[in-house]
């Protein structure tokens, strides 16, 4: 595949979410098209969040924006596949709501624009939907308490958050959203303190996206490092809240091979229940659900493990699926995907998650990582 660069760009002070419908997708083979990632709003969340406001228009959420490599063919060999049995459902009223934080970039421009003409379409279908709450800045002394103001938040309102953290050393492979953790002891010092905020709730964590998709640019050695370290983070988090559902980047539908792909993720600890609820996909990207779907199954049997791991989608800006170029920055035509939900009526496809909020630019219709209310606009009409 060809690769285009990379760029996440950690931007303003809180990420958010909305809340989420249901929704249901059919089956589909995957296609290959070059990646976006995301990009990362959560420089300095509040210890307190804000109270909620009580409209729906005038709440939203907010990661930020960026783009990311693509290649590579398929060199592992599949794992056995998983067993068949059938998975132990969820949870119940908490597993069908997700939590919707109430500070975001999208939510200011909401309040700060009641007489512009495209408020409405932007705070219903954009503001008015929960999205994951980044942590992508190494800041040891304030993560525990970032991370519980979101978690605590949650578990007072029955709703489930979604948490990403993005702070792995070398992240970006040096690319626009080169930075995170100075080496690999203190990621995991980091990655302690982070998981002393999760409480005892049920919570979602999309643990470092692209940090094994992209680890192709890492020797060997570094390579093993990483896995080791992306593997303790699971125990860790899933030791200190056993509520916690932790899923690893399985890059999208058009990057690796299923068997690659997998091949790696085993080696990160995806495949052991102790560490891992199974992948994630299409983060910040425009694959299409079925394509996502369908790939996700294929990194799931090849990965082996208990018949419980599952994936989670990124379904933010997939609505038409990728471009027929491969354009990854702030692509024309694109349109909002399904809405979050934890109850996707598909089997092994635990969530459709907006990872990345709607109408934060990749950098071409806007600053990178800034909500640009005009593609807000065009993503949701």
């Amino acid at each position: 595949m060809v690769a285009a660069a990379s760029v996440v760009v950690a931007v303003g002070t809180a990420a958010g979410m909305l809340t989420a419908l249901g929704g249901e997708d059919p089956g589909g083979a995957g296609a290959g098209h070059p990646r976006v990632t995301h990009s990362v709003r959560l420089d300095a969340l509040p210890v307190s969040p804000h109270p909620s406001v009580s409209a729906v228009s005038s709440r939203s959420a907010s990661p930020s924006v960026s783009p990311s490599p693509t290649a590579g063919k398929p060199t592992s060999a599949p794992s056995p596949k998983r067993n068949s049995t059938k998975r132990e459902p969820r949870s119940t009223d908490a597993a069908t709501r997700l939590y919707r934080h109430p500070d975001s970039q999208v939510l200011d421009w909401v309040r700060a624009h009641p007489g512009d003409p495209r408020r409405d379409v932007i705070a219903s279908r954009i503001a008015g939907h929960p999205a994951a709450v980044w942590f992508a800045d190494h800041t040891p002394a304030t993560i525990t308490s970032r991370v519980r103001a979101v978690t605590a938040a949650g578990a007072a309102q029955g709703r489930v958050p979604v948490l990403v953290p993005y702070a792995i050393p070398d992240r970006d492979c040096g690319g626009h959203s080169e930075g995170g953790a100075p080496d690999l002891d203190a990621y995991d010092a980091w990655i302690d303190r982070f998981a002393a905020g999760l409480g005892s709730g049920e919570v979602i964590v999309v643990l470092e996206p692209d940090s094994v998709a992209q680890s192709e640019c890492l020797t060997a050695g570094e390579r093993a490092d990483r896995f080791a370290s992306l593997a303790r983070a699971g125990r860790v988090m899933k030791d200190a809240d056993p509520a916690a559902r932790v899923y690893y980047d399985a890059g999208h539908s058009g990057w690796h091979a299923p068997a690659k792909q997998a091949g790696w993720l085993k080696q990160a600890g995806a495949a052991s229940a102790d560490s891992s609820d199974g992948v994630f996909s299409n983060v910040s990207n425009f694959h299409a659900t079925a394509d996502e779907v369908a790939y996700d199954r294929a990194v799931l049997d090849a990965l082996g493990g208990p018949a419980s791991l599952g994936a989670v989608i990124d379904t933010s800006r997939n609505g038409n699926g990728a471009p027929a170029d491969g354009e990854w920055c702030d692509p024309d035509g694109r349109s909002l995907g399904r809405a979050p939900t934890l109850t996707t009526g598909m089997g092994r496809v635990d969530a459709y998650l907006w990872v990345k909020l709607p109408g934060e630019s990749d950098g071409c219709r806007g600053e990178p990582g800034t909500f640009t209310p005009s593609y807000a606009y065009d993503l949701a009409r």
